[in-house]
C-alpha cells in the first residue's frame, strides 16, 4: 500500500453513508476485494490521521495505516456487524496498533540508551578491546538492517521472543518473520566477518 497515494476519505452524502457503510462492511466480510479496496478509500484517512497524530510520525504513520488494513484483512471474519460499525472495528485495531508502534519506539530508544551506556568510560575499561569492537560491530550492523529485518532479530536478542511471538507481537505473518530471520542473521554475518557494518547496505 506504500506504493499508492495517501488514501482519502470517499465523499457520500450524509444521508446515505450510513447504508453505504454497511454495505462496504457485507462486501468486507464477503471477502470481496473491491469492497476491501473502498474500505479502504473510505476509512484510510482517518486511520493516518490517528496515527499522525500519536507518533509524529509519517512514516511511521504509514507503516501503521498498513498494519491496520493488512491486519483488519486477514482478522475480518473477527469482525461482528451485530456489535457495532466496521469504522468502529478499524479505528478498535488502530488503536493497538499505534500502541504496539509506541512500544517499539520505546524499545528501540531503550536500545539505543544501552548501547551508549555499554560504550560509556568505565564499561570500556571493564571490557577487553575485542568485546568492545565486536560490541559496537554489532549494534553498528543491526541499525543499518532493514527495518523488519532489524525489528526481528532486536526482538529475538533482546526480548528472548520466538519467532511465533514475534509474529503475534507485530502482526507480521509467521512465514515472513522466519524468512526475515535466516536473512538478518546473513547480513549480520557478512558485515561482523568482514569487520565492516557499513556492509549491511548491500
Amino acid at each position: 500500500m506504500n506504493s499508492n497515494p495517501r488514501p482519502t476519505t470517499t465523499l457520500v452524502p450524509p444521508v446515505e453513508k450510513t447504508r453505504y457503510e454497511e454495505e462496504l462492511a457485507r462486501g468486507f466480510v464477503m471477502a470481496d476485494e473491491k469492497a476491501f479496496a473502498a474500505v479502504y478509500r473510505h476509512w484510510g484517512s482517518l486511520v493516518h490521521t490517528m496515527a499522525t497524530r500519536s507518533l509524529g510520525d509519517a512514516h511511521a504513520a504509514e507503516d501503521v495505516t498498513q498494519q491496520v488494513f493488512i491486519g483488519a484483512w486477514r482478522g475480518r471474519h473477527g469482525f461482528r456487524p451485530e456489535r457495532g460499525a466496521l469504522g468502529a472495528w478499524l479505528v478498535g485495531i488502530t488503536r493497538r496498533k499505534i500502541v504496539d508502534a509506541l512500544a517499539a519506539r520505546g524499545r528501540r530508544l531503550a536500545l539505543v540508551e544501552s548501547a551508549a551506556q555499554d560504550a560509556s568510560p568505565a564499561r570500556f575499561v571493564q571490557q577487553a578491546p575485542d568485546e568492545v569492537l565486536d560490541r559496537v560491530l554489532l549494534v553498528e550492523a543491526l541499525s543499518r538492517l532493514p527495518h523488519a529485518q532489524r525489528e526481528v532479530l532486536c526482538m529475538a536478542f533482546y526480548e528472548d521472543l520466538t519467532q511465533v511471538q514475534i509474529s503475534e507481537r507485530t502482526g507480521v505473518p509467521l512465514g515472513t518473520v522466519k524468512s526475515h530471520t535466516p536473512r538478518g542473521l546473513h547480513r549480520l554475518r557478512t558485515a561482523l566477518d568482514r569487520g565492516d557494518a557499513h556492509g549491511t547496505d548491500v
